[in-house]
């Protein structure tokens, strides 16, 4: 395995309004503690509500957002990040006319239950596929 990955050659995981692509860990560079990955939010999009056990850090790079955390709104826009701390309910939309772009990085590293379970469910019969 490499010690050098290009966004533009990762395959990204395609859900209904974003595209997610590892970058380290969970099978990205071989990162065994800590998962870093970059995310398009398509204008209107979200990253569905959801929790898990890493604690996490989203740097918003382009574009605007909101983002909740627990029973907290934030404003998301370019070069502000957000602490999401472990167990933490969060969720995020794009509220600009363009591409929502950030960083997320968690811990300990593996992959995150909630991206199995929004594919599966755009894969229902029914819903579009991803």
């Amino acid at each position: 395995m490499s010690d050098l990955v290009r966004c533009s050659e990762v395959t990204p995981k395609v859900f209904a309004t974003r595209e997610t692509r590892v970058l380290a860990g969970a099978g990205g560079l071989p990162a065994e503690r800590f998962v870093l990955g970059y995310v398009v939010v398509q204008p209107g999009g979200e990253v569905p509500g959801h929790a898990h056990e890493q604690e996490e850090v989203y740097l918003a790079l382009e574009g605007r957002g909101e983002i909740v955390v627990g029973e907290v709104t934030h404003p998301l826009d370019a070069l502000s990040a957000v602490y999401i701390p472990s167990g933490a309910y969060h969720c995020l939309t794009n509220t600009g006319e363009s591409v929502l772009k950030f960083v997320f990085v968690y811990a300990p590293g593996g992959e995150v239950s909630h991206w199995a379970q929004e594919a599966a469910a755009l894969q229902s019969p029914g819903e579009p596929g991803i």
